[in-house]
């Protein structure tokens, strides 16, 4: 009688709601995903050409990142695969290198539960670029996976995945600015929201779409950002934020990194991220509370630490 019950109530969507937002409002089971060597301070020899056949993705926690959990494929294979977003416990993967016909695996790591969408009826053409983005939407109560796809003809083609219906929608109406020649650049998801650096000849913009309303935005990046290699796009503070680490700090012997935050629909400068001056430091994220997530790549050693700033 007692499971009985105890599994209604756990299985139940508000219990799940209510479990789900605590653990979210305490950065509960907070944890990096990281591909890395199997021994992780192993120093190699960049032009060993064997070396990454032996990377693997483990998850490390965020108050002691250290390792705790190695994670295999959920169907066993040996190859490669590249992680497009999580949220919630859940890891979208699919292969390294996209195509429109790659699976998808939607995975929990924890219970080791997954399930494959079907594949997309909707294409049947190569595609020069596509990209898969994957998260929550708070608005829909729903995940979705985001599928863009570009052809070398400038063909735009925007897919949805629904977790709660298991199918895919194609969304038909594409706003003309994003019908002309544009590189893509780093993208994230946030709040059902897919977010893309996109660059315009020499303009950067910021494009997004939300997975629940089908809506396309283009925000004008600042006119300081000039350079996609050292722009990052990602979250600050429950807002969609820019890190550019390409300009000088004035103060002797440091280093920064300018920040933005999207407040508005307008770009609003923050004090920079400033750290002692030190080759090859690239801003990569920020951590779910908020600390500047930097590595530091040692090309003699061939080896990469993590910095937290």
């Amino acid at each position: 009688c007692a499971c009985k019950s105890w599994n209604d109530l756990i299985g139940s969507s508000s219990f799940i709601s209510s479990h789900l937002n605590r653990n979210v409002t305490n950065h509960a089971h907070v944890h990096l995903l990281c591909l890395h060597h199997p021994n992780v301070r192993r120093q190699v020899s960049p032009d060993d050409p064997y070396v990454t056949q032996e990377f693997q993705w483990s998850l490390f926690p965020n108050e002691t990142f250290e390792e705790c959990s190695k994670l295999s494929h959920p169907l066993g294979s040996t190859e490669h695969y590249g992680i497009y977003g999580s949220s919630n416990g859940l890891v979208c993967i699919s292969d390294e290198i996209l195509n429109f016909d790659s699976p998808i695996h939607l995975w929990n790591p924890s219970v080791g539960k997954f399930r494959t969408p079907p594949m997309s009826t909707n294409i049947n053409i190569k595609f020069a670029y596509v990209s898969l983005q994957f998260g929550f939407h708070p608005g829909v109560n729903d995940y979705k996976a985001v599928r863009m796809m570009r052809t070398n003809k400038d063909a735009f083609t925007v897919e949805v995945y629904s977790l709660r219906t298991d199918s895919w929608k194609m969304i038909e109406a594409i706003p003309p600015w994003l019908k002309c020649t544009w590189q893509h650049h780093k993208g994230t998801f946030f709040n059902g929201v897919a977010y893309h650096i996109i660059e315009k000849g020499p303009i950067f913009s910021i494009i997004s779409f939300d997975s629940g309303s089908e809506e396309f935005e283009e925000f004008i990046a600042p006119d300081a950002i000039c350079s996609p290699w050292d722009v990052c796009i990602d979250v600050y503070k429950e807002q969609i934020c820019l890190l550019f680490g390409f300009y000088g700090c004035e103060e002797e012997g440091m280093d920064k990194i300018d920040l933005w935050i999207l407040q508005e629909k307008q770009w609003k400068p923050l004090c920079p991220f400033i750290f002692p001056l030190a080759k090859c430091y690239c801003a990569i994220g920020i951590s779910i509370d908020d600390k500047l997530l930097m590595e530091r790549k040692d090309y003699d050693r061939g080896i990469g630490d993590l910095y937290l700033c």
